[in-house]
């Protein structure tokens, strides 16, 4: 159930570009091309905080992260100008944005919703009601308005919302009265999955789990968008989808993608954020395109693992 709300080709780079690259790279960052930031893996000797790990595997050297930036940018770009990716794959650390815009949410904010009820059990010392975890199962599980609609309202709404994202990391989002019309970016529904995943997360792990193990049950119905780029090697899959069409856009859809791929050397955390479509099936193509194309391209990067 969904809300009805009211509201490669393989260029090389330039001697500038490749010097550029090479700056960043010494900083930690991969920049080229607009609207696209690529978070370089940490290389030997830069252990993050908390790190007692081995060093690491030299990480890719950034012209072949570029390559990728690129090629990327460019496939998504392509696809149309109402399409927002972001990717963090939190084995390699490798991390890019692809588009700033914000756009609604629509059900994928069920998932933030969800996080923001157990971080409000936590601080009470408290566990979730009976009828709270009989409202969170459909609402993740198939999508179901009335039982956001009801935890909504538990955690305060707007208020209440605002406050657990701040806890969570996230810095884009802006809650609204009408849970459907919050609006968000890309990289902050990273921030989000990454709250979910995290070991370091303010969620408690039973709280994590839980989230997890319900987007993990996702009906087969609704299981379209970043499970369409799993390979037979991936071992997890998690998701949450949005879509709604927009009255205020001819009824045009928004359609919206967040999840988790877990495979061998990789965990990949994964939002594709969308709007202006004709038909749904026009706006889930789309994402299934950005996400399968994007993970293809970083798959074959050399394997790294990071502290």
């Amino acid at each position: 159930m969904e809300a009805g709300t009211n509201r490669s080709r393989r260029g090389g780079l330039s001697r500038r570009q490749a010097i550029t690259s090479a700056a960043l790279a010494a900083a930690g960052l991969g920049v080229l091309g607009t609207g696209l930031v690529l978070r370089l893996p940490q290389a030997a000797g830069e252990a993050g905080p908390g790190a007692n790990t081995p060093s690491p595997t030299p990480s890719p050297t950034p012209d072949l992260l570029a390559e990728a930036q690129t090629r990327i940018e460019a496939y998504v770009a392509a696809l149309g100008e109402r399409i927002t990716l972001a990717v963090r794959d939190q084995v390699t650390g490798t991390e890019l944005t692809v588009g700033t815009r914000a756009f609604q949410t629509a059900s994928i904010v069920k998932v933030d919703i969800l996080a923001a009820l157990l971080l409000r059990a936590q601080e009470k010392g408290e566990q979730l009601t009976a009828t709270d975890r009989q409202r969170a199962r459909p609402m993740i599980v198939i999508s179901d308005n009335n039982a956001a609609s009801a935890l909504y309202q538990k955690i305060g709404k707007v208020a209440g919302l605002t406050a657990a994202n701040r806890t969570l990391g996230l810095v884009e989002t802006k809650p609204n009265v009408h849970w459907g019309m919050t609006t968000t970016t890309a990289a902050d529904q990273v921030r989000l999955l990454a709250a979910i995943t995290a070991t370091d997360s303010p969620l408690a792990p039973a709280s994590r789990a839980m989230i997890l193990d319900l987007m993990g049950q996702v009906d087969k119905t609704q299981r379209w968008g970043v499970p369409a780029a799993a390979t037979a090697q991936t071992t997890g899959v998690y998701v949450k989808n949005g879509w709604v069409p927009d009255d205020a856009n001819g009824n045009r859809w928004e359609v919206n993608s967040i999840g988790r791929l877990v495979e061998p050397g990789h965990d990949w955390l994964v939002a594709v954020l969308s709007d202006n479509h004709v038909k749904l099936q026009d706006g889930t193509a789309m994402v299934e395109k950005a996400v399968t194309y994007a993970l293809g391209e970083l798959r074959e990067l050399p394997a790294v693992t990071i502290p």
